[in-house]
C-alpha cells in the first residue's frame, strides 16, 4: 500500500472497506477461497474492470491473496489473508445492525407511532 494512512483508526478502516463491493466480495471470501467468476456471480451486478480493480487494492492492501495456477483455461483463486479475515467481526456487526434496521424500519413504514418510545 503506497498511500499514508490516516490518522483515525475508524478512518482507516473506512478507507479499506468503504467501497460497497469490497464488503461484499470479503462477505464472500469469508465462506473460503473463491475463483473470479464465482465473486462476479456471488456479489452481483459488478463488471469484470471493476471486480478486477477491487480484488487487486484488497491484494494490495493486504487483505487477500491472489493464486493464478499454470492452467489452460488459466484459473486464479482468491483467499482471505488473516488480516482480511480478522474483519469479520465488523462485517457481523454490520449484517446485524442491517437485520435490526429493517425490521425497525419496517415497523416505522407501518406506521407505529409508540416505535423508539423508552
Amino acid at each position: 500500500m503506497n498511500k499514508e494512512l490516516p490518522a483515525c483508526p475508524v478512518e482507516t478502516t473506512l478507507t479499506l472497506i468503504t467501497d460497497r463491493w469490497k464488503v461484499l466480495i470479503m462477505r464472500d471470501l469469508l465462506e473460503g477461497t473463491r475463483r473470479f467468476g464465482q465473486l462476479k456471480k456471488s456479489v452481483g451486478q459488478i463488471s469484470q474492470k471493476v471486480l478486477t480493480s477491487n480484488l487487486r487494492a484488497m491484494e494490495e492492501s493486504g487483505l487477500l491473496t491472489r493464486k493464478v495456477y499454470a492452467e489452460v483455461p488459466p484459473r486464479v483463486e482468491y483467499t482471505l489473508t488473516e488480516l482480511g479475515y480478522s474483519l469479520k467481526p465488523i462485517l457481523d456487526s454490520m449484517a446485524e445492525w442491517g437485520v435490526e434496521y429493517k425490521e425497525k424500519f419496517a415497523i416505522l413504514k407501518n406506521g407505529d407511532d409508540n416505535y423508539g418510545e423508552v
